[in-house]
């Protein structure tokens, strides 16, 4: 799926696209774009993003909101529906792409894309939708339960943490990095292997293991009871946990962390592609991230974006963003079934 779109970004930087909004519904005379969305947060959505787009190219954003799974069904049992844009993670995007639902995105006609970070670069390099926020994982802990210092992913193996980890479910976002992080941990080759000395390293780690979460709440939860000390959690899960336990230490390991991003693609059936177009390069513009990454609490994908120390606590930014390691989900969703076996069988034993 790789395309090669880096040599018409300069191109495409100079240009700004012109398209208006010139084709009207019979209720406002205004050109409708139809955008699938989760809904977090409605009215802040409105004031950021919806308002000051329908302003700035004269037409009419209309939402349909609800939770990734049911928005993602919906548009693959009607591909020709309304919707022109819809915004998933990562994960339920490489199955639209695979299904040929979504639009191979044309990055020459997106003159933000040239500000992309690396890893979100390399998500549109490889084919795949506009990533327009960001989150990783990195390992907490209580370094009153803890009889070290904790660095490295490699410190979960420490046999001095037998009986007080807790890592992400396989079926939880960021359940695949948690296999990508053994498979690192174990030296494999994930695509040739297909994930079995990360299985290997999984089991060894099964001893650390208190009980896999779900929820960022459960974890809190465990903290706050001692049950636990360290656990691996997305940096959206560090708040809640702090509130609980608030003791607990943050830490991104060096070697770099696993990135899950936030996209926006188009249905591949839309009548409104050139006004998507602009959709997706206003979505990844410095001046609007600016913007999101304090009242709507998204990372930056936009790496010309500033955020000051208070904004950028708790967010996938800067180094750690740039160094982010991407999961290839077109390679985990075939497996991800018999990963869940091995999981079940292994982990939550």
């Amino acid at each position: 799926m790789k395309k090669s779109w880096k040599l018409a970004l300069g191109a495409a930087m100079a240009l700004t696209l012109v398209t208006g909004c010139s084709t009207g519904s019979e209720d406002s005379g205004k050109q409708k774009l139809v955008v699938s969305t989760w809904g977090l947060s409605q009215d802040v959505w409105e004031q950021e993003v919806k308002i000051p787009f329908e302003e700035k190219y004269n037409c009419e954003l209309v939402l349909d909101t609800g939770g990734t799974n049911d928005r993602y069904t919906k548009l693959a049992n009607n591909p020709n529906s309304e919707v022109d844009i819809i915004e998933l993670s990562q994960s339920a995007a490489a199955n639209g792409y695979e299904a040929g639902l979504f639009e191979q995105i044309d990055y020459s006609k997106i003159s933000n894309a040239s500000s992309l970070i690396e890893p979100a670069a390399e998500l549109a390099e490889n084919g795949f939708g506009a990533a327009y926020t960001v989150n990783s994982i990195g390992i907490i802990y209580n370094p009153d339960e803890v009889g070290f210092e904790i660095n490295d992913w490699s410190d979960l193996w420490n046999e001095e943490l037998k009986g007080k980890i807790s890592i992400p479910d396989i079926s939880t976002t960021f359940g695949p990095a948690m296999v990508y992080v053994a498979n690192d941990y174990a030296n494999g080759d994930i695509k040739e292997d297909q994930g079995e000395a990360a299985f290997k390293a999984l089991a060894e780690l099964q001893p650390n293991i208190v009980k896999t979460y779900s929820k960022s709440s459960d974890l809190a939860n465990m903290f706050a009871s001692g049950e636990i000390a360290v656990a691996v959690v997305g940096d959206f899960g560090i708040p809640t946990i702090e509130q609980a336990q608030p003791n607990v230490k943050f830490v991104v390991p060096a070697s770099g962390t696993y990135a899950n991003f936030n996209t926006i693609d188009i249905n591949k059936n839309s009548k409104n592609k050139e006004l998507a177009y602009e959709y997706v390069n206003f979505r990844l513009s410095q001046e609007l991230q600016s913007s999101t990454a304090i009242t709507l609490n998204e990372a930056p994908t936009n790496k010309d974006v500033v955020l000051d120390e208070e904004t950028a606590l708790n967010k996938t930014y800067g180094e750690v963003a740039a160094n982010a390691k991407i999961i290839d989900y077109s390679f985990v969703n075939p497996l991800l079934n018999n990963w869940i076996d091995q999981w079940n069988r292994i982990v939550n034993r």
